[in-house]
């Protein structure tokens, strides 16, 4: 029935296909939900969390595991907090918002996607009526808490997802405006599993203006900031940069803890790691 289903959703993915289509996607997306709570309700043996990943909006697969993560945790408010959201196409948080619901808070540096995303959510047929909130913002350690209470955001929320490609940590560790329930963040894959970096904070911080490649933190560093605020790590995506966190009071019986190691074993991170990894141990790191 899964592979049915999945099979099925790679004919119902965008804004601009037919209604009919758009609407074939949701409701396929539904009887997949509830298949997993079903499953849950009766002891049945869950699937592996990664292999439930599909892409509708996201990047990669990030889209069926969150879909996954929500069917056996449930959605409270359906509030989402997107920081460096980019694009809809490509994003993390899209198909919640047009497809489950979510009300959102879209932070993106970049005025010309902000202005493109808003196009987007005022034409989908999904969202034109309450689209989500869009902020023009370079989000640093000092900030981030601001812009996000500015919003009308606080307190408990269903998801929060970080790419920043920057100083990624230290956002991570500053925020406390929200209680995100589930959180989901890009990590830099170049390292081993025992190697807990991340780069030096500055709030002015531009990879490009060092190295492209220099970014982020190792999957271990997050790891520690993540079980200091309360959350322990239960996969990754389909090629192992991004990583998702579950808060440790939430379905700890069938959402188990993974190690490091099982999300750095995709053949892209051991052959990035072959060819990038001396020229960026070069560059400063903080040891985490």
């Amino acid at each position: 029935m899964k592979d049915f289903l999945l099979r099925k959703l790679g004919n119902a993915l965008d804004a601009s296909l037919p209604f009919e289509s758009r609407q074939n996607s949701q409701l396929i997306q539904r009887n997949l939900f509830f298949q997993y709570q079903e499953m849950l309700s009766r002891g049945a043996v869950l699937p592996c969390f990664r292999d439930t990943g599909f892409r509708v909006y996201s990047q990669t697969d990030e889209d069926g595991l969150l879909l996954y993560l929500f069917a056996l945790i449930g959605f409270t408010n359906r509030v989402v907090l997107d920081i460096a959201a980019g694009l809809p196409s490509g994003g993390n948080t899209t198909n919640l918002i047009t497809n489950w619901g979510c009300h959102a808070l879209l932070v993106e540096g970049s005025a010309q996607l902000v202005a493109e995303a808003g196009v987007f959510y005022q034409r989908h047929a999904d969202t034109w009526l309450s689209p989500p909130r869009l902020r023009q913002a370079w989000v640093t350690a000092e900030n981030i808490n601001q812009l996000i209470t500015e919003e009308g955001f606080s307190g408990e929320i269903d998801l929060f997802s970080l790419d920043v490609d920057g100083v990624d940590y230290w956002l991570w560790e500053s925020l406390d405006a929200v209680l995100p329930r589930v959180v989901m963040v890009e990590y830099q894959d170049l390292f081993y599993p025992d190697e807990s970096v991340t780069v030096p904070y500055r709030p002015d911080f531009d990879r490009f203006s060092v190295h492209p490649d220099y970014f982020g933190a190792s999957l271990s560093a997050f790891v520690k900031l993540a079980r200091r605020k309360g959350y322990r790590l239960v996969g990754c995506n389909r090629y192992g940069f991004n990583a998702f966190f579950v808060r440790n009071d939430l379905a700890g019986s069938f959402l188990p803890e993974v190690s490091v190691q099982s999300c750095l074993t995709h053949p892209k991170v051991l052959a990035a790691r072959d060819a990038k990894r001396a020229e960026l141990l070069e560059l400063p790191w903080e040891v985490v």
